[in-house]
């Protein structure tokens, strides 16, 4: 994938043009696909960026308003992108860099320095879209090593599940053989049902208890911050969250399109996804991005048999997150009033593929797997130093040691 393509670009069939015309269907499939694609892309990782953003200091009600704003400006991506292109071009928010910022935790400056971070990161990604050699210079990072950094980041949350099991077994085992049955017979839905089995033992916990959600806190509204700055935050979150959305999804993103052979606009959907989180960050949205595996929902021949008529797919979507944006509020209360460790379960449950792939990725080669086992256990450690959080640490670390290692075996 060449980072620095203008956006002359055109949808192509995946496989080699045929004389046969698609049969025309209508757009129902395509609807489908897309109400579909956005139900399990929401319901599997929305977890996720809750619990990024309270992590970095977010109050629950910041918190809704961030997966508000992710949702809404995201939404408004897609739809713009796949009218203007025609393409099926869908957008997500960057469920690695939450799980980033979970990791991360609480950063010099608290919640306003963390939004000042989301607004660097915003910039970064709009420049990639129109400086080359950024662009190059982010493709040129090792994907053992990014993957790596990724990798430690999820482990933490991926035991969540673990931990949860001491604290509110009865809910978590309930939602574990639910995960683990549909991963045997509808992997696409394991999660979803996962989340839908949380809910529903959540609701039996609040009332057999007689806790009380607070009616009020699920009405949607934003919770507007002004940016701060601080070094540590942008060192130690906007550097490492613009590096995992860019090399874990928005790279990977562009390649999946090219597997179904639409050429995604370089330029035009840097610039989206970039203002996007620009503008999604004052009201707490972390960052959004091309979608990588959830692309495939809408882009694949399932879709639509006609490569023409799939952005359908991708604009419905769009619609479905605006549909969904004012459920945010709902969730972070439905989330204050469940037994601890419930939803934190579902986001680790969400996770483990992710966690798995990076693994793959990070240690697959021998050459370099020295490199990468310390960039993974430098980010899983969580320390901290000089304010800075460990991704950054251990994205340092292993460039660092695996040009030591090549240099020594060049001699």
């Amino acid at each position: 994938m060449n980072v620095g393509d203008d956006d002359a670009v055109t949808a192509t069939a995946a496989s080699a043009p045929t004389t046969a015309t698609p049969p025309d269907i209508g757009p129902l499939p395509a609807v489908s696909a897309g109400v579909v694609a956005a139900l399990v892309g929401f319901t599997s990782s929305f977890a996720v960026v809750l619990a990024g953003l309270t992590a970095v200091g977010a109050t629950p009600a910041q918190a809704a308003s961030g997966l508000l704003a992710v949702c809404v400006t995201q939404a408004v991506g897609i739809l713009l992108l796949s009218r203007r292109y025609r393409m099926p071009i869908t957008l997500a928010w960057s469920t690695p860099g939450a799980a980033l910022l979970a990791s991360t935790g609480a950063v010099a400056g608290g919640w306003p320095a963390a939004v000042g971070a989301f607004v660097v990161t915003g910039a970064l990604v709009v420049l990639t879209g129109w400086w080359d050699r950024l662009g190059r210079l982010i493709a040129a990072i090792p994907v053992e090593i990014a993957q790596a950094m990724l990798a430690g980041v999820l482990v933490p949350l991926c035991l969540a599940p673990v931990d949860a099991l001491r604290t509110s077994p009865a809910v978590v085992v309930a939602v574990l053989v639910v995960w683990l049955a549909l991963q045997r017979f509808a992997a696409r839905w394991a999660v979803p049902a996962a989340f839908a089995t949380a809910a529903i033992g959540a609701g039996v916990d609040i009332a057999v208890t007689h806790r009380r959600i607070d009616i009020g806190a699920m009405v949607p509204h934003v919770e507007f911050t002004v940016p701060q700055w601080s070094w540590q935050a942008v060192i130690g979150v906007a550097v490492p969250l613009y590096i995992v959305t860019m090399a874990g999804q928005n790279i990977p993103g562009t390649a999946l399109m090219s597997s179904f052979g639409y050429r995604v606009p370089w330029r035009a959907a840097m610039g989206t996804t970039g203002l996007g989180t620009v503008v999604g960050a004052f009201a707490g949205g972390h960052a959004i991005n091309l979608a990588a595996i959830s692309a495939a929902l809408a882009a694949a021949p399932a879709a639509h048999p006609d490569p023409r008529r799939r952005w359908i797919a991708a604009f419905s979507v769009g619609c479905c997150y605006l549909v969904l944006a004012p459920a945010s509020a709902a969730l972070v209360a439905l989330v204050a009033a469940a037994p601890p460790g419930v939803l934190e379960t579902v986001a680790g449950l969400a996770l483990i593929a992710t966690l798995a792939a990076a693994l793959h990725a990070a240690l697959g080669a021998t050459e370099h797997r020295t490199s990468a086992a310390i960039t993974f256990l430098i980010s899983a450690s969580g320390v901290a130093l000089l304010g800075i959080g460990a991704a950054f640490w251990a994205l340092a670390a292993g460039l660092l040691v695996r040009w030591v290692l090549r240099r020594r075996s060049a001699e």
